[in-house]
């Protein structure tokens, strides 16, 4: 899609330097800068050559996985892009852009000729600074940016120091920059000062943002912004970046740390916040601290351990952690792949007779700060090698409990399929976590279904039998995937109280031989001889397999019926698998 600037008519054609469109930057100040995010060359150097008229400087990327980068190499006053670029859509790249750091501020301006005029609620909502339609005369476009930049850099300017040095406090939040408090954090270090380092993650971050929009999600973290702030008093607490906040208390009583964490985490949730006025929402966080003297090393390092402590506090029942400098960091250079922001997907599992409930496989997708997307099986084996893999699937399974929490009265009854890796179930911590996490939702365990392959139960037999048979006290239920039968794993059904198996990938290829469907048959056998729940993956070849499949399984999960996305919208009651 194009940004479509219109061809100049009347008066609009004076886009030279000669007769510029509207005041150019006072003397002395930089030119504005912008950034124009556009696929098509001959748009992209129309646009460009009309902002250079106005005695603007304008850089142009082609594709989007570039846009992070050029923000940092060209430091743009302004945004502009299609609503539509090719590769990540207009509104999901500024979601990204404001949650990295500095960029909240950054103004953006999204083009479309879409006519709805519920699109400009999404665009704002989304992050955007303003909705512009297309096609836009040159002189109104100019307008548009040179209004944007002035008031970024008047607000900018009037927030610096009378000095001319950094800003102290961030202009959207009033709470001191993270620039501000890794500099004191900086200085107490090289003082070899005794005090506190407070890590703050506000919990179900996506499920907040994909339930309320990007705008009301930004206003809830500036309130648990200020509400924490209050609280640290009259300490220092900065931002870090989406949805969580470093607190760092120069001279503190280090015996009292445990009790601040404690008296951060109550004062979050003490109060609900208020959404609009008939709707409020309780946040809950979890607080990593450390004490300064524990040589936390350099600034890097002591940001470094902190957060890990933070990851460690997720899987406790109270959501709060200390530093212990015993457990070290495995170094992992792919650590970096796990950056970004996690998208889940949803793939129905429909009964081939008709069923009561909506069933849906939760299927981890991680979107990297570049617009590429990892898949589970990209993302996974980096997470368990890198010691990541429990933070990572306590996120989805939070985000799970969180929509089953959202939809308890969702007429059908929705039933979710978590899959979770058997390093994380292997934690006490954990199941004592989610126990919990059901009871403070008062959550029917029976709508979660945890998800575990084969290969991996295999492995972690013991492990697992210890794990069911806690949280089968909750009431939820296991699903065994990558099912086939073998000694050990029909042993492993008898044994365990699996609700439901899902047949392995090679039982669905479309190019099977007569003896892959004879041990096809065996598989359906053995399950139901376990008597379990069978979820079949057929091929998408419905007449080659479709004989087989529906005489032996409960359920059919596979593209054909409905491919993995982002609602949960699929008709089941009139479903035809």
């Amino acid at each position: 899609m194009a940004l479509s600037v219109a061809p100049a008519q009347g008066d609009d054609t004076a886009v030279s330097p000669d007769a510029p469109l509207l005041p150019e930057p006072a003397s002395g100040d930089a030119p504005y800068r912008i950034l124009v995010v556009e696929d098509d060359r001959a748009q992209a150097l129309f646009a460009q050559s009309v902002l250079h008229g106005a005695g603007m400087q304008a850089e142009v990327v082609g594709n989007t996985e570039s846009v992070l980068s050029a923000i940092q190499s060209h430091a743009p006053d302004l945004i502009l892009m299609d609503l539509h670029p090719p590769g990540l859509d207009g509104m999901h790249l500024t979601a990204m852009i404001r949650q990295r750091p500095g960029m909240q501020m950054l103004p953006i301006l999204l083009l479309s000729s879409d006519p709805d005029p519920e699109r400009r609620f999404e665009v704002l909502d989304s992050g955007a600074d303003d909705y512009l339609n297309k096609p836009i005369r040159p002189r109104h476009l100019v307008a548009a940016v040179s209004n944007r930049i002035r008031r970024a850099r008047a607000q900018a300017a009037s927030l610096s120091d009378s000095h001319g040095g950094p800003l102290l406090n961030n202009p959207e939040t009033g709470l001191p920059t993270r620039r501000h408090l890794q500099q004191q954090l900086v200085d107490a270090l090289f003082r070899r000062e005794h005090g506190g380092l407070y890590f703050i993650e506000i919990g179900n971050a996506l499920g907040l943002r994909e339930r309320y929009g990007h705008a009301t999600f930004e206003r809830l973290m500036v309130q648990a912004g200020q509400r924490l702030a209050d609280a640290m008093q009259p300490f220092l607490l900065a931002r870090l970046n989406d949805n969580s906040f470093l607190a760092l208390a120069r001279g503190s009583d280090e015996e009292q740390l445990g009790s601040t964490a404690q008296a951060l985490r109550e004062q979050l949730s003490a109060r609900p916040f208020i959404i609009r006025d008939d709707e409020s929402a309780h946040l809950r966080g979890i607080v990593g601290f450390a004490a300064l003297s524990q040589g936390l090393g350099d600034a890097g390092s002591a940001l470094e351990a902190i957060e890990r402590t933070a990851l460690q506090a997720r899987l406790l029942p109270s959501g709060i952690a200390g530093f212990d400098p015993r457990l070290t960091p495995r170094n992992d250079e792919r650590l970096a792949l796990l950056d970004g922001q996690l998208e889940l997907a949803y793939q129905p599992i429909v009964a081939v007779a008709a069923g009561d409930n909506a069933q849906y496989q939760v299927q981890l997708r991680l979107r990297r700060p570049d617009g590429r997307l990892l898949t589970a099986a990209q993302a996974i084996p980096v997470a368990e090698s890198a010691g990541r893999i429990a933070d990572l699937d306590q996120q989805v399974m939070e985000h799970a409990l969180g929509l089953l929490d959202q939809r308890r009265h969702a007429t059908p009854p929705l039933h979710l399929f978590v899959p979770q890796s058997l390093h994380t179930l292997a934690h006490d911590a954990f199941v004592d976590w989610l126990a919990a996490s059901l009871q403070q939702r008062r959550l029917d365990g029976n709508a979660l279904v945890i998800d575990v392959r084969l290969p991996d139960a295999l492995l972690h037999t013991v492990t697992l039998q210890q794990f069911c048979a806690r949280a089968a006290t909750s009431g939820v239920r296991f699903c065994l995937s990558d099912f086939e039968p073998g000694p050990e794993a029909n042993a492993l059904l008898a044994q365990l109280p699996f609700a439901f198996v899902r047949m392995a990938a090679r039982y669905s290829s479309r190019n099977a031989t007569a003896q892959a469907h004879d041990a096809l048959r065996g598989a359906l056998e053995a399950a139901r001889q376990a008597k379990v729940q069978i979820i079949g993956q057929p091929s998408e070849d419905t007449q080659a397999t479709a004989p087989t499949w529906l005489d032996g399984v409960d359920f059919i999960q596979r593209n054909r019926v409905q491919s993995a996305g982002s609602n949960l919208d699929f008709d089941f009651p009139n479903a035809v698998p």
